[in-house]
C-alpha cells in the first residue's frame, strides 16, 4: 500500500472513530516514507503546516465534544429538577418578623414533623424560592445557618436575625416572602463577612413583654379586672423594682437545671423598664423592655413574674435579693404570650466592619417603619385577642395566692411530674445554654 493510500485510510479511520482517537491520526500522518514506494516526503514547512492543521482540528473536535457533554449534563439536571446553573453562595443575614402563635418556637427540630416551628416555614420558602438546594433544608449546617435567639412556643419577634449562605437570586426578598404565611415576613437582607455567625456576633438582645396593667393591681385594694388603670405611683414602683435587675446577677433561680455556682448562671442586664400604659379595645396594657447580653430559658418571664408578685403584694421586696443568692427560690413564671424579641444588637461588628466600605452596618434603620407596622398588624392584635379569649394572664395571676416561693418547681409540681423535653416546647426566651 502506498503512502497516499495509507494516509487516506488513516483519515477515513479517524473520521469514523470520532474525537476519541487522537493518537492514531497524527502518528500515521507522520509516518516515514516506506522503502521502495517511490514517493518523496513533503517539504519540512509543508509537514509542519499539516501537523498544525491536524492539531487544530483535534482541538476543535475536543471543544465540540466538551460543549456537547456540558449541554447533556444541563439537560439531565433540569430533568431531575436540580439547579440548571450554580450561582456562587454568599453569606447574608435576614431580618425577620413573626407572630409566634400556633408555632412551637423558632428553632427547627430535626427529624420531627410533629411540632411546627418558624424555621420549618422559613426553610421551605428558601428552597421553593431557589435560594438553597433541597438537601440544605434537610441539613441546615450545609448553609451555615444560625439564629440570634431561640424563642419559646408562642413567642413572637419583630427583629430576629438569622445568618446563612444562599444563592442571591433576583428579587430574593419578594420570592421568599411569596412562599411564607402572612404572619412571617423577611424585612431586610444584608451581605456580611464570610465567617459571620449571628449568635456569636450578637452583643445584646432587646425583648419586650406586653401585659394587661391589671397584673399590677394590688391584691388588697385594687380592682382585679380590665377596668383597672395603672397609676403614676404604681408605675414608679414597678420601674424601681425593674431597675434592680440592672448589672450582673446570679439568675440560677430564673431558669431550670442551673446550679448557684455555675458561671453561666451569671448574666448581665443593661436596662429594664416599663413604658407608659396605653388602651386597646377597652383594656389597658403596658410594655416592659429589657436589654441584656443573653438570656437563659424562661429567664425574662420569671423576671417579670417576680416583679408582678411583689407589686401585687404576694411577696416582699427582699425576695428579689434572695433570688440571687445560693438558696433555692421558686420564682413564678409569667405567661409566654406577651414576650416579643424586638431587636438584636451588633455594636462590635458594626465598629469593625460597618464602615470598611465593603459591608453595611447591621442597624436596620431603614426597616424600622416596616417592623413597627408588622407589630401593629400582627403581634399586638394577637396578644390582645388571645388575652381576651384565653385570659392567660388572669389565669396565671390566680395561682399567685397559693404560690410557695420556698419550694422547688419539681417539688411543687409533684414527684411524678414529667419535665418537658425540647421537643415539647421548652426552648428558651433567648439563648438557653
Amino acid at each position: 500500500m502506498g503512502l497516499s493510500s495509507l494516509r487516506a485510510a488513516a483519515w477515513a479511520l479517524r473520521r469514523a472513530s470520532g474525537p476519541w482517537t487522537p493518537r492514531l491520526g497524527p502518528r500515521l500522518l507522520c509516518l516515514p516514507p516506506m522503502a521502495g514506494n517511490g514517493e518523496a516526503l513533503a517539504p519540512v514547512g509543508a509537514r509542519q503546516e499539516q501537523g498544525t492543521k491536524a492539531r487544530s482540528g483535534w482541538q476543535g473536535a475536543a471543544r465540540t465534544w466538551e460543549e456537547t457533554a456540558q449541554q447533556a449534563k444541563k439537560l439531565k439536571s433540569s430533568e431531575d429538577g436540580e439547579q440548571p446553573r450554580k450561582l456562587p453562595k454568599r453569606k447574608i443575614v435576614l431580618l425577620m418578623a413573626y407572630s409566634g402563635k400556633g408555632y412551637h418556637g423558632m428553632q427547627r427540630n430535626a427529624g420531627s414533623s410533629q411540632f411546627k416551628t418558624i424555621e420549618d416555614d422559613l426553610v421551605s420558602a428558601l428552597v421553593r424560592s431557589g435560594c438553597i438546594p433541597e438537601n440544605h433544608g434537610e441539613d441546615m449546617r450545609k448553609m451555615s445557618f444560625q439564629r440570634c435567639a431561640r424563642t419559646d412556643k408562642g413567642v413572637s419577634a419583630a427583629g430576629q436575625v438569622v445568618s446563612l449562605k444562599v444563592w442571591l437570586v433576583d428579587d430574593i426578598l419578594d420570592k421568599i416572602n411569596s412562599h411564607l404565611p402572612s404572619q412571617i415576613r423577611i424585612l431586610g437582607l444584608k451581605r456580611v463577612t464570610g465567617g459571620f455567625n449571628s449568635k456569636n456576633k450578637c452583643d445584646a438582645r432587646t425583648y419586650f413583654y406586653m401585659l394587661p396593667t391589671f397584673a399590677f393591681a394590688h391584691k388588697d385594694h385594687d380592682v382585679q379586672d380590665e377596668t383597672y388603670r395603672l397609676s403614676a405611683d404604681t408605675l414608679r414602683h414597678v420601674n424601681r423594682l425593674l431597675a434592680c435587675y440592672k448589672g450582673t446577677h446570679n439568675f440560677h433561680n430564673f431558669t431550670s437545671q442551673k446550679g448557684p455556682r455555675e458561671p453561666s448562671a451569671r448574666r448581665y442586664i443593661l436596662d429594664m423598664f416599663c413604658e407608659e400604659p396605653f388602651v386597646r379595645e377597652g383594656m389597658e396594657f403596658a410594655v416592659i423592655k429589657v436589654k441584656g447580653q443573653s438570656f437563659m430559658t424562661h429567664q425574662i418571664r420569671k423576671m417579670v413574674g417576680l416583679v408582678v408578685a411583689i407589686v401585687k403584694g404576694y411577696a416582699p421586696e427582699s425576695e428579689l435579693e434572695r433570688s440571687w443568692g445560693e438558696a433555692k427560690v421558686d420564682v413564678p413564671k409569667a405567661p409566654g404570650l406577651g414576650l416579643v424579641l424586638e431587636r438584636v444588637h451588633f455594636e462590635k461588628y458594626n465598629q469593625r466592619f460597618g464602615r470598611d466600605g465593603l459591608h453595611e452596618p447591621l442597624d436596620w434603620a431603614r426597616e424600622e417603619a416596616e417592623a413597627a407596622a408588622f407589630k401593629e398588624q400582627h403581634i399586638y392584635p394577637t396578644i390582645i385577642s388571645t388575652e381576651r379569649h384565653e385570659r392567660s394572664m388572669a389565669q396565671w395571676l390566680s395561682t399567685l395566692p397559693v404560690h410557695n416561693f420556698s419550694a422547688t418547681a419539681l417539688a411543687a409540681a409533684g414527684p411524678d411530674t414529667k419535665v418537658p423535653s425540647p421537643l415539647e416546647g421548652s426552648e428558651g426566651d433567648g439563648d438557653s445554654d
